[in-house]
């Protein structure tokens, strides 16, 4: 693998979404995620991160050194057992292993971490490893992500929905039609704040140059393979990237953070916003701290 990368970063992502639910809630009937106190939408760190999951899976196939460690339909515990085949390691003969050789933690961290992109980016609890009482059951990942949350507040509207295919006989023979409902978000423009750690990434997975500029590709286009008809219109507009010039940085992330301002263009506007048109994106670059530069994406 290539050499891990040597600055720190920290960045934003703006994305909208458009009658669709972004990240529906199981323990409220899948309505869209709300914060009851502000009426701000959110959309969690594990939905975006799945998404990221996605892309890297779709665009690579399983390449050597981009496979999926969290996906779906593979237990965790088979992909573990990968590691401890490659090192000649069993579920009887690990005590005894560990023992003998003192570094069989780091071998089995560093095996994951070169073969599963995303144990390499955003860590990985692995239970297999957990259990023989491996300290490479547990891997933190340089790229972390904070929840999305709308810069305004929405309304999440119920929408009832008809269709014409019925279940069983026995309905057949009652009615012609049954009903459901879907829940939308008729727009909403969401802010996500993330993390990269150079330290993290030389330390522990070895995270590089060229796992970086995959992770700005898929997080461009993470909705672009996803589309479906319960999320609606969804789009990245924009992925803002702040860089430091040192492996530990030169100023606290919430500075830089502070200098994207989100607005309406009509200020005041009593009307609900209904495109990412209706809204200006700014970053205060005199106001960066020395050593960190700016770059804007999307």
């Amino acid at each position: 693998m290539s050499e891990p990368i040597k600055n720190r970063y920290e960045f934003v992502i703006l994305f909208d979404v458009e009658n669709g639910n972004p990240n529906g809630d199981p323990d409220a009937g899948n309505m869209p995620r709300v914060d009851p106190e502000t009426g701000l939408g959110i959309v969690t760190d594990v939905c975006l991160k799945r998404k990221i999951r996605n892309y890297v899976e779709t665009v690579k196939e399983d390449a050597t050194g981009y496979r999926i460690y969290v996906k779906d339909g593979v237990p965790l515990n088979r992909s573990d057992g990968e590691a401890y085949t490659e090192l000649d390691i069993t579920e009887k003969n690990v005590k005894e292993k560990k023992k003998a050789d003192p570094d069989l933690d780091r071998k089995i961290r560093d095996w994951m971490c070169a073969n599963f992109y995303d144990i390499r980016t955003f860590g990985a609890v692995m239970t297999t490893f957990v259990k023989a009482a491996l300290n490479c059951g547990q891997v933190r990942g340089p790229v972390q992500l904070g929840f999305a949350r709308s810069v305004e507040p929405v309304v999440p509207q119920e929408v009832t929905i008809t269709r014409v295919a019925i279940t069983t006989e026995a309905d057949a023979e009652k009615k012609g039609t049954e009903m459901g409902r879907k829940y939308i978000v008729p727009y909403g423009l969401y802010r996500c704040e993330g993390y990269i750690s150079a330290n993290l990434a030389r330390k522990t997975t070895g995270f590089s140059e060229e796992d970086l500029s995959l992770l700005w590709d898929a997080i461009l286009n993470m909705f672009e393979h996803d589309h479906s008809a319960a999320r609606g219109k969804m789009a990245v507009r924009e992925l803002i990237v702040f860089k430091h010039d040192s492996e530990l940085g030169c100023a606290p992330a919430w500075k830089l953070f502070d200098t994207v301002t989100v607005a309406r263009k009509i200020p005041d506007d009593p009307s609900p916003a209904r495109s990412y048109q209706d809204y200006t994106v700014s970053v205060d670059e005199a106001a960066l701290p020395a050593g960190i530069t700016c770059q804007r994406m999307g």
